[in-house]
């Protein structure tokens, strides 16, 4: 178990997934400056290593977040976060740029408020089927600033959003399912292998492909389905002239997994 209070941001390579692992397990991993700054070089060192395929961001002790330490940020926010040089910017919403590769992200314990945030930022969540969630800021005298206010009314519906957003009261692991925040609620023991697991299914599909499925996808949400739907010719005649796709189709004929190089 982590004994760290400063806070800070372990990283693991397993192949081609890279491990991201809130560490500041004494303080809840309640984001205080040091943390903040360390997951998006964490996810910077992500971004360029093009042998990582898929990032895991999970948390070290019993909670994922308790959300942010407002008396080590608060400052930070009212003067606007300068992000580090080489960091990627998984909310979106702090002016870095953003991750062009998978992001998941698996919680337990307390999940709070930038932490949903977060989730609402990736690709694909999971959860302890003992988490308890909340997005308090209006029990604080503040508002969501990390994309809830964005996201959670697109994956939820409207009033399903105003219902948690506009109270912060807490909710748990079956309604955060049922609101389409996560996609599975698991086991606590089953959790960490169960993402891990999912990590490399996503990492061991061909790289560019993936990549410009989340490309695609994230273009619609932007520009508009007409915008999007117009760029997929060209991007589909540029994959299909890859060694990859020309792989995936040997895979095919043959029957096997594709062994692909993101080339």
């Amino acid at each position: 178990m982590s004994t760290s209070s400063a806070g800070r941001v372990s990283r693991e390579k397993r192949g081609h997934i890279m491990l991201i692992g809130l560490d500041r397990a004494t303080k809840r991993n309640a984001f205080d400056q040091a943390m903040l700054d360390d997951l998006v070089l964490a996810l910077g060192e992500y971004e360029r290593d093009e042998n990582a395929r898929c990032a895991l961001v999970f948390a070290h002790g019993e909670h994922f977040t308790a959300g942010l330490d407002l008396a080590s940020v608060g400052d930070t926010f009212k003067q606007g976060w300068k992000m580090p040089a080489g960091s990627v910017d998984p909310w979106g919403t702090f002016g870095g740029p953003r991750p062009t590769k998978p992001l998941m992200v698996a919680v337990q314990g307390y999940c709070y408020t930038i932490g949903i945030e977060l989730m609402l930022a990736a690709d694909i969540n999971l959860c302890a089927s003992t988490t308890r969630f909340a997005q308090l800021e209006v029990q604080r005298g503040i508002f969501p600033f990390g994309g809830a206010t964005l996201r959670l009314q697109q994956i939820a519906g409207w009033g399903n959003a105003m219902r948690w957003l506009l109270t912060g009261d807490e909710f748990d692991a079956h309604e955060a399912y049922r609101l389409g925040l996560v996609q599975e609620v698991l086991p606590p023991e089953d959790l960490l292998p169960r993402a891990i697991w999912l990590a490399e299914r996503v990492a061991a599909q061909a790289p560019l492909g993936v990549r410009a499925t989340l490309a695609s996808a994230r273009q619609t949400l932007v520009e508009g389905e007409k915008a999007a739907a117009a760029a997929l010719p060209a991007e589909a005649k540029r994959l299909l002239e890859t060694e990859d796709a020309k792989e995936g189709l040997r895979a095919m004929l043959e029957r096997r997994d594709g062994h692909f190089k993101g080339k």
